[in-house]
């Protein structure tokens, strides 16, 4: 199975983002802020799932797992409305990315 990365991410949410231009507007910094306050809300959906039905059933429960997965998904498709409106490159998400993953590992001493 091949990686799946912003690059097609974003890919995919320029598409959806153009079929649907004329009902949604397009991308821009206003969008940016609606679509980050509704990844919150999908993010919320996904946790109410943990709430609800818990660990156990999103690891072995088909359904519940399909579910929880599809909100992650809602919550990613969001995430990358808001990085295009912004119009924020998956390169330069990957340097920072990283640049701050190395901040963290040196951040706390065991």
């Amino acid at each position: 199975m091949s990686s799946f990365g912003f690059e097609e991410m974003q890919a995919i949410q320029k598409e959806l983002q153009e079929k649907y231009f004329d009902k949604w507007g397009g991308l821009n910094p206003q969008k940016g802020r609606d679509s980050l306050l509704w990844m919150m809300i999908e993010a919320g959906e996904a946790a109410d799932i943990i709430k609800k039905q818990g660990d156990k059933a999103i690891l072995e429960n088909p359904e519940t797992r399909h579910d929880f997965i599809e909100e992650m998904c809602d919550v990613m498709m969001y995430f990358n409305d808001v990085l295009l409106c912004y119009s924020i490159t998956p390169e330069e998400l990957t340097e920072i990315y990283r640049a701050k993953h190395e901040r963290n590992m040196k951040r706390w001493t065991i």
